[in-house]
Formats: C-alpha cells, structure tokens, sequence
C-alpha cells in the first residue's frame, strides 16, 4: 500500500506535467472573464451536494470518501488522505459562505471526526498516515505535505471559531513535520523537508518545505510563541534561497545527489504567497507584504499567460488563490478575485457536467475534460473550494489557510 502510494502520487505529476507542456502548444487561448454569476454560493452549493451524493459513503462508510466514481476495478474502498483533506477544506469553505454557518456545521464536525481515522497507530511516528490503518485498511506512507495541509485545515476551523481542539490538531500537525527538516550540513544547499517519511527518500521539496513554513507563521500569528515563528522563517528562506527560479515561481524539490527538479506547480507559487502574507500578519514587518506582492506578481504574469494555469491540477489551482486572497485581505488587488473569477468561469462552463454536477479533468487533474476519466474527489472538492471562496465576503479572506 505505502509503494503503491508513493508511485500513484509520482505518477499523477508527472502526468500533470506531459499534459501541461502539450497544453502549450495546443490549447487555446484561455477565455475572457465573462460577467460574474448572480450567485457564487448557489454553484457552490450544487457543486457541494453533488461531491456528497456521488463521491461520500456516509455513516455506513465511516464518513469517508470514494477516491473516484466510478470507481477503479480492484481499487481502494476508501479515499487516501489527501483527498480526503481537500473535501474537509471544501466543507470548510462552503461553510464559510455567509449564513451557510449552521447549515454546514455538522458536516464540517463529521469531517474532522472521521479524519481521526486516518492517524497512524505506531507511536514512534505519530501523524497522519497516506492510506487508513487496520481495521478499515493496511496503512500507507506519512507524508508530511499531507501533514501540514492537514494542520492548515484545523488552523481553517480554528478561525472560523472551532476552538482549542482545532488549534491542537494544527499544533499536532506542526509537530509531526518537524521530523521532515534535513539537518545534514553536508548537503549541497543544507535544510528543506523530507517529502515522506520513508529511508527511500532522497528529496527536500518546495511543496512541504513551504506548506510547513506557513502553517508555522500562523500559528505564530495565533499563539505568539516564538518557536513557530523561528520555524516559519527557517522554512520559507530554504525556499527562497534554494528553490526559487523567479517572482512567484519555486522549483519542485532538491535530491539529494545535488540534482534539482525544476517543475513548476501553481501550489508551491501559493504556499509562498501564504507564508510572507501571514509572517507580515505576524509580524508587521513590511519586508515580508513586499516579498508576498512580489511572487503574486511574477505567480500571476507566468500561470495567466499561454493557458498555463487551467493545465495546472485544479487542486494546486486552488491552494495558489486561496492564498492570493489570503494576501488581497493585507493588500487589495482586483487582479487577484478576477483571476479566479475567470478561472471558475471556464470550470463551470467546460468542465463541469450539468447532469451530474461532477468536474470532468484530464488524468492530470487539469486542463479540459476527458469523459473517460473517472471524476476525482480531488477535483470535485477542488471546485467546490474555488467556487466558495468567490461567494466568501472579502472581509473573511484573512480566515482561508
């Protein structure tokens, strides 16, 4: 299972990225933003019951998910991790539409509840497993990305007034990764985090190192205990100084044989957004407001142009905006809600099936619609997400993580 994990998430990007590059050369040209919906929440909302009717098992099912419908012959019963955490965020989110609050609130504890069963059952290495432990499966890999999303997940519940429990499991969180920081100094480029937690990895990736480093600065902004801070910038200058390729943009991982993967994701564009945004929450320090504006600038300018963001996996898509108006609540910037406005525009428009209310995506989980892919929880919670945050009140925005 933890193998089959590991490929099965190697093997989705590097899907993601054959179709991004034929994307460049033959996609069309990405769509004009047309007029704005009278109603976000409404698209939301369907997207919402759509995700539960077809893709949640229900009570019977653990309150888990189905990883795809239909589903893969042979495959799991239930989802991994990651999309089970992508569809908490998507309850998170759609609850955050203005007086859908209480309508919401007792899936949003049903999500939380049922993620319990995903913790790992060895003591020595406490967190989240990528796949559920006996009894209801045979366990998987931790990976400490799907660890620190987790922890932004509860920081999510946290503000949106979830109490201490929530802010424990973000706490949780945060200390479960601390066992991904490289402390080798012999290192070309030394720190950065583990991608897992496996004696075969050889990689300290962006997407962790920077997912870490902003779930430390808010937990520094929250509780103002100086470790997380310390932690926060320890983690976000690794990857400004080893990873960073231009404005906005982060390479994907460093070997360990010195090498450097050079790929591109729209996640690891926002994790960095997120991170200088709430450091400069945190701190009030200017520096950072500047350094977030800046790669929101350079982030925008490469993933607009030449249809490179619809290529992109809808789910990087919307950690990259949910931090664009992480920052649009410390530096208004129409650009950034336009943005996503015109991206879910074209979701909905050529993407989405009307019958069904399920986001179709290529097997890159981006780009147009292939009817002969299964439809992803990934995805549907991806939409689900996006389509919240635009009917969310921008007064709220300093609340997405």
């Amino acid at each position: 299972m933890a193998k089959a994990r590991t490929i099965r998430r190697a093997g989705l990007l590097l899907t993601a990225l054959a179709t991004t590059a034929a994307g460049l050369l033959s996609a069309p040209a990405a769509q004009a933003a047309g007029s704005r919906p009278a109603d976000w929440a409404a698209r939301a909302e369907t997207s919402y019951r759509a995700l539960q009717h077809e893709l949640y098992l229900g009570p019977t099912g653990h309150g888990l998910y189905r990883e795809s419908t239909p589903a893969a012959p042979g495959g799991n019963p239930y989802s991994y991790l990651w999309e089970f955490r992508e569809a908490t965020q998507a309850t998170l989110y759609v609850r955050g539409i203005p007086h859908d609050a209480g309508r919401y609130g007792k899936d949003v504890a049903d999500r939380f509840a049922a993620l319990r069963q995903y913790a790992s059952t060895d003591p020595a290495h406490p967190g989240y497993d990528s796949y559920l432990p006996a009894p209801l499966g045979t366990g998987g890999d931790l990976f400490f990305d799907d660890n620190a999303v987790v922890g932004l997940s509860y920081l999510t519940g946290y503000r949106a007034g979830g109490g201490h429990a929530m802010l424990d499991g973000a706490r949780a969180a945060f200390t479960t990764d601390l066992r991904a920081w490289d402390d080798d100094p012999a290192k070309e480029c030394p720190g950065g985090m583990h991608w897992v937690e496996s004696s075969a990895n050889t990689m300290r990736a962006a997407n962790v190192t920077g997912l870490f480093a902003q779930l430390s600065a808010g937990l520094y902004q929250i509780t103002h205990q100086p470790r997380y801070l310390d932690w926060a910038r320890r983690a976000y200058d690794w990857n400004r100084d080893c990873l960073r390729q231009a404005p906005g943009l982060y390479q994907n991982d460093r070997d360990d044989d010195g090498s450097v993967n050079t790929t591109l994701w729209t996640y690891n564009s926002g994790a960095m957004i997120g991170t200088a945004t709430e450091l400069y929450r945190a701190t009030g320090d200017r520096h950072y407001l500047d350094q977030a504006v800046e790669d929101a600038d350079g982030a925008l300018a490469y993933w607009t142009a030449d249809d490179r963001l619809y290529n992109q996996p809808a789910v990087f898509n919307s950690f990259l905006f949910q931090d664009l108006l992480l920052l649009d609540s410390q530096h208004h910037d129409p650009r950034y809600r336009a943005a996503l406005s015109t991206y879910a525009e074209r979701l909905w428009a050529d993407n989405r099936d009307p019958a069904t209310g399920l986001f179709h995506f290529q097997a890159s989980n981006g780009g147009a619609p292939d009817p002969a892919q299964p439809v992803g929880t990934l995805n549907q919670a991806a939409a689900v997400q996006l389509l919240s945050l635009l009917a969310w009140d921008p007064d709220d925005y300093d609340r997405t993580s």
